[in-house]
């Protein structure tokens, strides 16, 4: 059967010396399938367990594991009370006073203009302790609420470590939001300071973020200052005495000394918001021990981060990948990239390049990406010596099996997993991950990840040992969100009041176990498509779609349709050489038909020149479905191109 078998099987390489397999042996646990069942099945060993075996210390070791505090089910579980701890000790202070680990690098940071700065633990140390202090006289101290809203460049990583010894809550925020969505994050978590620059760049334009903080800060009444960086020599910036601070004048002239505040276990660390592209944006509460003992875990047991890797992902500090980035490298004493930029930029060979350029062993892209660049065939890839590369990773959407294929093949040169991997903003971190011993077939996500007791639930809410099914989670984890920022119950209705279970985290991927346990992703269950009484998820739609010899790229939608209940609707870029006709409409459509089934033929198949999609290069299906169905975009903030739902529209149907 298609996309069965197993492509890749862990090598000696990446077994021998891994953290994994070191926990496996201190505990006599013999294989990975075994590990995994024994991490869900009694999660007040595994976690602990797995923290120590990867170095977290803890000031005071807690009293309690795991506390329900009465809940029903466990959305009000709290993790290691009366522990004490500091993230920012763990990521950085205990590597730059070692004398072997100080003058590590602990990041790079690259811009479109190929400029290249290279940071050490010992440099970052100190710079972090002079923002420390400088924060400190603006009245920052534990429990005041910090914003970013800053380009990818160092001064955010010397803030963001700032912050975490301070004791402050940070609230990363999409450098690409307009001021509405901006002040509804700063207003919402009251927050005290905002760090920003006067631009940032972005395909070499430069990029205005001051003007945009100044028109947010008129509906962020809690907002005493604004930091900025200056990186546009000249430029005139609108001020406001008083409020407004370049970082030049105040954090160089500070001490790089400071004592790094212990915190409790449950303190907040940081504020993660959702997207907010439907509704008010949703405030997910991360505590210090439970987001570095997800963090941590992850990227030792399935990334298998070490003191000599170089790590990159894709990503904006302002998604929840970039702070894991950050915690989890810096944890292991490794060092990761950071790129101010589109990764396209100046052209399709810029990530490659950067990779063979500083000798990255981890690379973290996403599918659409990766199908942008297998539109560019495969010679341009013998170009570059990704012999440093170990390890590929994906988050973020469903892959469809020939996009995967050319990523293991010619990225991955056949010779690494990709440690495909889906979880969400509310926990930090992954549900589902594969781990360096686990086999792989393509598209798959693994196993659940360790620790995290998933379940599959069928339409009436009984779990399924196999199959596809709703994506739930069956116990607690350390790092799942202790609520919403200010309303509990919309957090409780969201996760545990899905009608079919109340009893389960509801999560909303809709998933697939075959009979070798190899999990694989089929969309949102909101992406979930009931076409007169047939369901698929709008992945597979897409999968059939990428089949087509004529499809680039493709997003699928369901639209309401009075005798079926909904009907799909297709938008498809197509590849070079062919020429949108009626013909070519109704071929795709019968090639889907033919694939799927007769019953689930497209309505419609409509051909763009774009679709809109993120930063981070995923498709916004949300918006395509508003603008196709004529109704209220809402807000638009998170989309990197808005002007290609100008070419949505309502299509054809196919004949």
């Amino acid at each position: 059967m298609k996309g069965t078998q197993i492509i890749w099987k862990p090598t000696k390489e990446y077994v021998r010396g891994s953290h994994i397999k070191g926990f496996m042996d201190q505990w006599g646990i013999k294989t990975h399938q075994a590990l995994y069942q024994k991490s869900i099945n009694d999660i007040q060993w595994f976690w602990p367990a797995a923290m120590d075996y990867l170095g977290v210390q803890w000031h005071r070791r807690y009293d309690t594991v795991l506390d329900l505090d009465g809940s029903r089910s466990f959305e009000r579980a709290r993790w290691f009370i009366g522990g004490k701890l500091s993230i920012a000790y763990h990521c950085l202070d205990r590597h730059a006073m070692n004398p072997q680990a100080g003058n590590r690098l602990a990041f790079v940071w690259e811009a479109e203009d190929g400029t290249v700065e290279k940071w050490t633990y010992l440099e970052l140390y100190r710079a972090a302790n002079q923002c420390a202090n400088a924060l400190k006289t603006l009245g920052v101290k534990k429990g005041v609420t910090v914003g970013f809203y800053m380009p990818m460049i160092p001064e955010l990583l010397v803030a963001f470590w700032a912050c975490m010894k301070l004791g402050a809550p940070l609230i990363p925020i999409f450098s690409g939001f307009g001021a509405k969505p901006l002040a509804a994050r700063l207003a919402d978590a009251k927050a005290r300071v905002l760090l920003t620059a006067d631009v940032g760049y972005y395909k070499s334009k430069a990029i205005p973020l001051k003007a945009t903080c100044d028109e947010a800060a008129k509906a962020a009444p809690s907002l005493r200052h604004i930091l900025v960086v200056n990186r546009e020599e000249g430029r005139q910036s609108a001020w406001t005495p008083g409020r407004d601070l370049w970082w030049h004048d105040l954090v160089p002239n500070q001490s790089p000394e400071f004592k790094t505040v212990v915190l409790d276990a449950e303190d907040l660390a940081m504020i993660l918001y959702s997207s907010g592209t439907t509704g008010k944006p949703k405030g997910t509460l991360h505590r210090v021990a439970g987001v570095l003992a997800q963090v941590v875990k992850e990227l030792g047991f399935h990334f298998d981060v070490k003191p000599d890797s170089g790590f990159y992902w894709i990503t904006n500090i302002g998604w929840m990948m970039g702070p894991w980035q950050v915690i989890g490298v810096q944890h292991f004493g490794g060092c990761y990239l950071i790129y101010e930029g589109n990764p396209l930029y100046p052209n399709h060979e810029r990530v490659l390049a950067m990779v063979t350029r500083h000798g990255l062993t981890h690379l973290g892209l996403s599918p659409t990406y990766a199908r942008s660049l297998k539109t560019r065939g495969e010679d341009w890839i013998r170009k570059y010596d990704l012999s440093s590369l170990r390890f590929l990773g994906s988050t973020g959407e469903p892959f469809d099996q020939e996009t995967y294929m050319w990523v293991f093949q010619h990225l991955g040169q056949g010779r690494m997993p990709i440690i495909n991997i889906s979880g969400g903003t509310e926990m930090c971190g992954c549900l589902v991950s594969p781990s360096p011993l686990t086999p792989l077939k393509p598209c798959s996500v693994g196993m659940h990840g360790l620790g995290m007791a998933i379940g599959i639930a069928d339409d009436e809410g009984r779990l399924i040992d196999a199959g596809k099914g709703h994506l739930v989670l069956l116990k607690p984890a350390p790092s799942l969100t202790r609520g919403f920022l200010g309303d509990w119950q919309r957090y409780v209705d969201t996760y545990f009041s899905w009608e079919p279970n109340p009893d389960v985290w509801y999560h909303g991927d809709y998933i697939k176990r075959d009979q070798d346990g190899q999990l694989t992703l089929h969309g949102r269950s909101d992406d979930t498509i009931n076409v007169a009484g047939v369901r698929t998820g709008a992945g597979e739609i897409e999968d059939a779609l990428m089949d087509h010899e004529a499809v680039r790229e493709s997003a699928v939608i369901g639209v309401p349709d009075k005798l079926k209940g909904s009907a799909i609707v297709c938008f498809v870029i197509l590849k070079s050489g062919y020429e949108p006709s009626d013909q070519l409409r109704t071929d795709i459509a019968q090639h889907v038909a033919r694939i799927m089934g007769k019953s689930l033929r497209p309505r419609a198949v409509e051909m763009v020149p774009d679709l809109p999609r993120t930063r981070s290069m995923k498709i916004v299906r949300n918006a395509i479905q508003k603008k196709y169905l004529g109704e209220d975009l809402g807000d638009l903030a998170s989309v990197e191109n808005p002007e290609a739902l100008d070419y949505i529209s309502q299509a054809p149907e196919i004949s």
